[in-house]
């Protein structure tokens, strides 16, 4: 036990050589720097459309690149492509599970893909050439729940999982490519940088790490939360992060200054974040919470400007669509909500 000691109060030593280092180069705080900025007027988005066909709850959601298709994934075992301007269904996937916790579209929108309890992700190709949509691959490695995936392109993806871990896959061969390890607790969200070349993961281990794709090396681990990290997702310029965690609040971290830069938490706000995305602009924060409610913030100067109010349980799910126009959130009430 006596090395297991040193060895820890060394790690301990070290954890806070990084902390007073990042100390030291703090020159400023976000506060100052924005200090003569003006806080958003108030933001009031109104339902535009509502899409019902879901049976039950709805666990996740993900835009399209066109800004006008978007996929959903719900424990009713549909994965349903909407057009959100019409609100019609282009496609209703029957899964073979119906424990399914993620869904996710190819940026090229030729293919769909979901994952949850049965610890595969499957991708589905939805320009086939009878026009039927059929499953295009199993991938199968994973030894915990799936619970998250996003696309790199037609011919890769990334997966995070309850087993700790994050893989990319060459979905032509269905083979690993690389393993992403070093979050202690489940990984329960990814999110892609601008440029595809990095992404991040939020875990149970209440950190969010920085991952290069390329090379597979973990570079920057965040941490501040005092529960898991639930979501996690790029600032748009691609050199900040942004989490939301179980402990009711979201933070932003700078990647280039290596700090937190700024919490975003309401004392009137008691229940854990479960999605968040940010506006095209950055300048404000969405962010689904267990009480039902979706809530807007400034992200620079942290004050809540507006809150969306129409779903009947948790919403599960939020995304912003890639011109900025629209935001859709889903909820456990099998309903999805077109909003701006």
């Amino acid at each position: 036990m006596g090395e297991m000691e040193q060895l820890r109060k060394e790690a301990e030593s070290l954890k806070d050589q990084i902390t007073a280092a990042r100390k030291a180069v703090a020159d400023t705080t976000l506060d100052e720097a924005v200090a003569d900025t003006v806080v958003v007027s108030r933001v009031q988005l109104k339902t535009r459309k509502t899409l019902r066909g879901h049976l039950a709850k709805i666990y996740a959601m993900h835009w399209c690149t066109d800004t006008k298709l978007c996929v959903s994934a719900s424990q009713d075992g549909k994965l349903i492509v909407w057009d959100t301007l019409t609100t019609n269904k282009v496609s209703a996937i029957p899964l073979k599970s119906s424990w399914v916790m993620t869904c996710a579209y190819a940026p090229s929108g030729n293919l769909v893909a979901c994952g949850g309890l049965d610890n595969m992700c499957s991708i589905y190709n939805l320009k086939g050439k009878d026009g039927n949509v059929k499953v295009m691959r199993e991938l199968a490695s994973h030894t915990g729940y799936l619970s998250c995936c996003r696309f790199l392109s037609d011919s890769e993806i990334i997966t995070s999982s309850g087993d700790c871990t994050c893989i990319l896959w060459d979905i032509e061969t269905g083979t690993e490519k690389t393993t992403y390890a070093g979050h202690l607790g489940d990984c329960m969200s990814l999110g892609m940088s601008p440029d595809f070349k990095t992404f991040i993961s939020g875990a149970c281990d209440y950190t969010a790490k920085h991952w290069d794709i390329r090379d597979g090396n973990c570079t920057h681990t965040f941490s501040g939360h005092e529960s898991d990290v639930n979501a996690i997702g790029f600032f748009p310029n691609g050199n900040a992060i942004i989490t939301g965690s179980d402990d009711c609040t979201l933070k932003l971290y700078d990647l280039r200054a290596d700090q937190e830069l700024i919490t975003y938490q309401d004392s009137s706000i008691m229940c854990g974040v479960t999605s968040l995305a940010p506006s095209l602009s950055g300048r404000l924060l969405l962010a689904g919470y267990d009480d039902f409610n979706v809530n807007i913030w400034d992200a620079l100067k942290a004050e809540r400007v507006g809150t969306l109010a129409g779903h009947d349980n948790r919403v599960s799910c939020i995304g912003v669509s890639s011109d900025g126009m629209a935001c859709c959130t889903g909820s456990w009430d099998s309903f999805l909500k077109i909003w701006n």
